[in-house]
């Protein structure tokens, strides 16, 4: 019983965990706000997606619903991911690699064709690769070492990795 209470306090959470918790809350708020008028600059013409949204998230991110959905989805995963030290290693350096993906991506379409359907324009291209590298340093050098027994993590890893 008491390794629950501690598990749902995260008394006993790893920084990794901790930084991929705040990473996935952060998408949450982000994808929340990009549903909130006045934060979303030109909500009015929010569409599902594709580069037809002129609505901007802050007034500088380009966004749609569909965008919008995907931050949501981004953050759940974060949160849940958070739960363990793999989950939320795999998290950060795979997510990061995603984002890093859709740098390159929105670094080579046409952003005016049916390809943008996320839609990004250059200050999502460019915050893209800030979270991509961010999350996979983070990931890397936070996941270098669990503790002795973090929340979600197995023992058995920390274990072998004293006899190679």
């Amino acid at each position: 019983m008491a390794s629950t209470t501690s598990h749902t306090t995260g008394r006993t959470r790893t920084t990794l965990q901790r930084v991929a918790m705040v990473v996935g809350i952060v998408f949450l708020i982000v994808g929340v706000a990009g549903f909130i008028p006045g934060v979303t600059s030109n909500f009015s013409d929010l569409t599902f997606a594709g580069h037809h949204s002129d609505a901007k998230l802050l007034g500088i991110f380009q966004v749609s619903i569909l965008h919008n959905i995907v931050h949501l989805l981004f953050g759940i995963a974060g949160v849940a991911a958070a739960r363990s030290w793999n989950a939320s290693r795999s998290y950060l350096i795979g997510g990061g690699g995603i984002y890093l993906v859709l740098w390159l991506y929105g670094l080579v379409i046409d952003k005016d064709s049916g390809a943008n359907f996320v839609p990004v324009n250059n200050a999502d291209n460019w915050l893209h690769f800030v979270l991509g590298v961010g999350m996979i340093a983070a990931g890397a050098l936070l996941g270098r070492r669990p503790a002795e027994n973090p929340v979600g993590h197995d023992a058995n890893v920390a274990g072998r990795r004293g006899t190679h």
